[in-house]
């Protein structure tokens, strides 16, 4: 039968019902037991509810399976139990209705645990058939199109997002232990800054007036230091109108953490410490397969250079040779347009050569300070930055770096960005955060840490689409 017939089929078993008075979307159920709390001894009577994903017999008897957010159970039909007018409407029951139901437990020859039925309730009747039936749903396009089919008919896909919850959960657990208080900063700013990306352009009518989904939370975040407040944090939600691939979507997860008096080597103990935490809380060790690689978790993690690690993987470490990085960047086939800088080519010999092969912790120190214009140069060296980049499983998943907190030195940087071509980006200055800079901020230390890409990691999704429940998409054609 084709799906538009089953379509028309439970249609008018809908129809049926509502003739013999029954409300197929049901009111409140309560139940007694969530399916896996069933044991085989439970004395006199149990209700559940769940969705229906197998039918099985005919005639006067008939068994289906119930499921739960916890599990699965048997059910057992019988006319003699339900009595004739009970059965019938049992009948126009499909695979994918929600029933609450009503009986007791026992064993069937088999020794399966199952409820003897002997009365239940439609909560809700399903107009379409369940995907392949319930079979499984392969389709990658319609799984993250279509979540909510992904969710019921493979398993392995809510357990995913049960990790991601944790992770989250414990994540706030962790800060709030060391002394971290959890803020709100605004998604909506007359400014995007903190960070250098495309930003979303949206309008708000009774100002009339341009804003911008915030590409970082990190300006507004470093104004509350400039207040006073020590250790804060925020697990935001961040946007950047850029591509869409396996590692990246508009609209993401971040958390971000300052600690005042700190610098970048205390978010490396932290970040450290936080990874190792959360590894251990949600898969119970520090070992962990990723993408069929062995990534060992345990401390302490190696440390290295920026320079050092083109120098071991690509036999270079001078950004101002572009003579030889143009050559190492035509052997592994990058497109240059011949206008970059050694560090935007160096950068992209990185990713390409050096970041796959960072599979166990590894932090990369000490950029170039034009990559980070919100960062304090390193004692003797200007043009040096004090951050890491934290890379595991080839993942970029974390950023941090010892905060400037000169106000002069930062105006000055503003500047040299203002002279950048950076098409949709509002060339304005901060005026408001170089203020606020001038009041005084603490020595600090900050951190950002991509929360889906650190999901994917623990749960060995190779794509973010994977980790988010609703990723952005092409439209439909």
């Amino acid at each position: 039968m084709e799906e538009s017939d089953l379509i028309v089929e439970r249609k008018k078993k809908l129809a049926e019902l509502r003739k013999l008075g029954i409300e197929p979307y049901g009111r409140r159920f309560i139940r007694t037991h969530k399916i896996a709390e069933i044991k085989g001894d439970i004395p006199g009577k149990v209700k559940i509810a769940g969705r229906i994903v197998a039918l099985r017999g005919h005639g006067k008897a008939a068994f289906a399976d119930i499921k739960d957010i916890t599990g699965k159970m048997q059910l057992y039909f019988k006319n003699d139990i339900l009595g004739d007018g009970r059965y019938e409407i049992f009948e126009k029951v499909d695979i994918g209705d929600f029933l609450g139901v009503e009986g007791s437990v026992f064993r069937t020859r088999t020794g399966e645990l199952t409820i003897r039925v002997e009365d239940f309730k439609i909560l809700a009747k399903s107009l379409r058939p369940l995907p392949e039936k319930w079979h499984g749903l392969k389709d990658v396009e319609l799984r993250y199109r279509k979540r909510y089919l992904d969710l019921i008919a493979n398993e392995e896909v809510p357990e995913i997002f049960r990790k991601r919850s944790q992770l989250i959960k414990k994540m706030r657990e962790f800060l709030e232990k060391k002394g971290f208080l959890e803020v709100e900063t605004p998604i909506m700013q007359e400014i995007p800054g903190g960070a250098k990306a495309r930003p979303f352009i949206t309008r708000h009518q009774a100002l009339d007036t341009e804003l911008y989904l915030r590409i970082a939370p990190e300006l507004y975040l470093k104004r509350l230091l400039v207040g006073g407040l020590e250790k804060v944090y925020e697990i935001n939600k961040s946007f950047r109108n850029e591509g869409i691939d396996t590692l990246h979507n508009p609209e993401f997860t971040m958390l971000e953490a300052y600690s005042a008096y700190g610098d970048y080597q205390e978010m490396m103990e932290l970040t450290e410490s936080l990874i190792v935490s959360l590894a251990k809380e949600i898969l119970g060790k520090e070992e962990l397969n990723y993408q069929e690689q062995k990534i060992n978790l345990k401390s302490p993690w190696q440390r290295m250079s920026l320079k050092e690690s083109l120098k071991k993987y690509c036999s270079f470490e001078d950004f101002s040779d572009l003579k030889k990085m143009r050559k190492i960047a035509k052997s592994l086939n990058l497109e240059l347009t011949g206008a970059e800088n050694g560090f935007e080519i160096g950068d992209a010999i990185f990713k390409k050569k050096v970041q796959a092969s960072l599979i166990n912790p590894v932090f990369i120190l000490d950029y170039p300070l034009s990559t980070s214009p919100l960062a304090k140069s390193k004692p003797g060296n200007a043009e040096i930055v004090e951050r890491f980049e934290l890379f595991i499983g080839g993942l970029e998943i974390a950023n941090a770096y010892s905060e400037l907190n000169d106000p002069r030195e930062q105006r000055k940087r503003f500047e040299e960005e203002l002279k950048e071509e950076r098409e949709s980006v509002k060339k304005a200055i901060d005026e408001d955060y170089l203020e606020a800079l001038e009041y005084g901020m603490p020595p600090a230390a900050g951190l950002g840490i991509g929360i889906d890409r650190l999901v994917m990691l623990l749960t060995n999704s190779p794509s973010i689409r994977n980790v988010i429940l609703f990723p952005q998409l092409k439209p439909k054609q």
